[in-house]
C-alpha cells in the first residue's frame, strides 16, 4: 500500500486540487499532510475542507499556526496574509462549519511517529525539521554550508523522516548530501537502504520554490519514494489572489517563476 504526502498547499486550491486528481487516477488512497493547509493564497477554507475530508492525518504548520495563534517571525505579507485567512474562518456564517474548521486546526499534531503499511522502517512525519517541528528549515545548501545543523538533526530521528516547509524538493542523506529529484532519474525516485538515513522534503503543493512551477508532492511506497508534479491553472490562483487587498500581488507573480 503507497501513501500520498502533500505539503505546503498554502490556500492554492486550484493547485490542491488538480493534485488530488493525480493521486485518485493512481489508485492511491491514503493521504497525508504535513501542514501548511493555509497562509499566502486565497482559499484557505476551500482547502481546510478538502484536506479535512481527503486525508487521513495533517499535521501543524507554522502558517496554520499564525492563524491559528499568532504570525511570529512573518514577513509582512505573509502576516498581512495571516491575519486575512483568519478574517475568512471568523466570517463564515455557519456556527457549526466555523467551529469544526478551527478544531480542525487546534487538533493538528506536530509530529507524528508511524510504521507506514508495507516499510520496514518508522517514519517521522514534521512540517519544518525533527529539532523544531513547526518552523526548521532545512536547506538543500545546508549540506555545505551547515553540516553540524544536519548532524545534530540525523540524530533525531531512526531511519526516515518527512517534511515540508522550504517548498524544496528532494532526498537529504546522513553522508551529508542533498539529492533534488533533478538527479534522481526520469522518473525521480529514491530507495530507501537501512544503512541510511534519509530526510524527505515532498516539495510543495501551492507555492513551489524550486522554479519548477507545478504543484509537487510525493508518494511514499513500501521501498522507495516517489517525486510528482502536476500542472495546473497557475492564472486562477494568482488572479485572486491579486484580487484580495490583503494579499500582496508579489504571492501571485511568485507562482509564476517557482520561487
Amino acid at each position: 500500500m503507497s501513501t500520498a504526502v502533500i505539503s505546503d498547499i498554502h490556500a492554492n486550491a486550484e493547485a490542491l486540487k488538480r493534485v488530488l486528481e493525480d493521486i485518485e487516477r493512481r489508485g492511491i488512497e491514503r493521504i497525508i499532510c504535513l501542514g501548511d493547509i493555509v497562509g499566502y493564497g486565497p482559499d484557505p477554507l476551500e482547502c481546510v475542507d478538502l484536506v479535512r475530508e481527503r486525508c487521513t492525518w495533517a499535521l501543524m504548520g507554522n502558517h496554520d499556526f499564525g492563524v491559528l495563534y499568532e504570525p511570529t517571525n512573518f514577513n509582512p505579507p505573509a502576516e498581512s496574509s495571516a491575519y486575512w485567512s483568519r478574517d475568512q474562518f471568523d466570517a463564515e456564517p455557519d456556527e457549526a462549519l466555523r467551529r469544526t474548521r478551527y478544531e480542525f486546526l487546534g487538533q493538528m499534531r506536530v509530529r507524528v511517529l508511524e510504521r507506514q503499511p508495507g516499510m520496514e522502517f518508522d517514519l517521522l512525519a514534521v512540517h519544518g525539521s525533527p529539532r523544531r517541528p513547526v518552523n526548521e528549515y532545512v536547506f538543500p545548501q545546508d549540506v555545505d554550508q551547515a553540516p553540524e545543523k544536519l548532524e545534530s538533526i540525523f540524530e533525531r530521528f531512526d531511519n526516515l523522516c518527512i517534511c515540508g516547509h522550504t517548498h524544496q524538493p528532494g532526498v537529504f542523506t546522513d553522508e551529508p548530501d542533498f539529492y533534488p529529484p533533478s538527479e534522481l532519474g526520469e522518473q525521480p525516485r529514491y530507495r530507501f537502504s537501512a544503512e541510511e538515513k534519509a530526510l524527505i522534503n515532498v516539495g510543495s503543493v501551492g507555492q513551489p520554490r524550486d522554479e519548477d512551477p507545478r504543484a509537487s508532492y510525493a508518494i511514499l511506497h513500501p521501498d522507495e519514494v516517489e517525486f510528482c508534479r502536476v500542472e495546473y491553472d497557475i492564472d486562477v490562483t494568482a488572479n485572486r489572489i491579486k484580487a484580495i487587498e490583503q494579499l500582496h500581488d508579489w504571492l501571485g507573480e511568485r507562482l509564476y517563476l517557482g520561487k
